[in-house]
């Protein structure tokens, strides 16, 4: 699987690309500005971008323009986005489309390798990777909104995870339910939320986080 990956601090650049080989990706291309980013991302075509929100030359959002660029270019082309912070409007920019792999990870889980690696996968496989502090701000946002109001405690935990793109097996797990009861409360959810059910786990997913994210 090739990667092109942009990141301007040298020993977290290092460290990625030593990371993604030693898990058998390829390192098509490794970035340190927006420019040399937009240039790899035309010419490598790769399977799946890995990006820093900020990247010299103006340190504020030219990683994820020069990726939004790259997707508006080739549809679908699958999107990780790596971040200091929690920044909802990078988060909505990134999934405003609804199409292809995204992941929106903070910098702070790249250090879990097994974690990272499972997103970077995830996301060029076309599902999702939210980081949970993204997913908490992003449905607190529209806690008041009335369809989400509707939701159990419970399917609001499900949906969480659903949103981070953990699949019912997974979900059970952490929650120490049946899977059957996590297909109950996604059925519930879907309903709720007037989304039609799917048994494409990643569109379900992309299409909660389409419908948190409107305004």
């Amino acid at each position: 699987m090739r990667v092109v990956l942009a990141e301007d601090l040298f020993l977290l650049r290092d460290g990625l690309i030593r990371m993604l080989e030693a898990f058998d990706f390829e390192i098509a291309a490794a970035v340190d500005n927006g420019p040399d980013l937009a240039r790899a991302l035309a010419e490598e075509q790769p399977d799946v971008a890995v990006v820093d929100v900020r990247l010299p030359p103006s340190l504020t959002d030219e990683g994820l323009q020069c990726a939004l660029a790259a997707r508006r270019a080739r549809p679908g082309l699958p999107v990780l986005v790596l971040s200091q912070h929690v920044e909802q409007l990078y988060a909505r920019e990134l999934l405003a489309d609804g199409t292809g792999g995204v992941g929106y990870l903070l910098k702070d889980r790249v250090f879990d390798a097994e974690q990272f690696i499972d997103a970077v996968r995830r996301v060029a496989a076309g599902g999702t990777a939210m980081d949970p502090q993204v997913i908490s701000q992003l449905l607190s946002r529209r806690a008041q909104d009335r369809p989400l109001a509707r939701l159990t405690p419970r399917e609001t935990e499900v949906l969480e995870l659903m949103a981070e793109g953990r699949s019912n097996t997974a979900i059970a797990a952490k929650l120490v339910v049946t899977e059957r009861a996590v297909a109950k409360h996604t059925s519930n959810i879907f309903g709720k939320l007037a989304l039609p059910p799917s048994d494409d786990d990643n569109r379900r997913v992309l299409a909660v986080l389409a419908y948190l994210d409107r305004g």
